[in-house]
């Protein structure tokens, strides 16, 4: 008899809801079994961080959880770190990627 683990349990609303954000984000570059298939490497891998740091902080490993959360997710930079890392890299050859992160970021400024 096998028994199922919860991390390996999608529900079925969770595919569905996968499955419209692809669709309603027509993404092109990206078929809709591999958007499908990252969704669940990265919810499998979230899962497994937050079973880890709920097992750590019960054995008293009160802080570790934060540490080894902000290490394992850490956030991505803010636009305006973006652009400055792009402006940095302006005495090479700026790349057009470059340029629209700094053209976006010059958007959302107030006039």
């Amino acid at each position: 008899m096998t028994e199922e683990h919860p991390i390996a349990t999608l529900s079925e609303s969770l595919v569905l809801q996968w499955s419209d954000e692809w669709y309603k984000a027509k993404v092109k570059h990206m078929t809709r079994e591999k958007y499908m298939c990252m969704q669940a490497a990265q919810w499998g891998a979230n899962k497994e961080l937050e079973a880890c740091c709920e097992w750590l902080f019960e054995n008293g490993y009160k802080g570790t959880p934060m540490s080894l959360r902000a290490a394992r997710r850490p956030k991505p930079p803010s636009l305006k770190e973006q652009a400055l890392q792009a402006l940095d890299r302006m005495d090479q050859l700026p790349t057009a990627e470059d340029q629209h992160i700094i053209r976006h970021a010059l958007e959302q400024l107030n006039d």
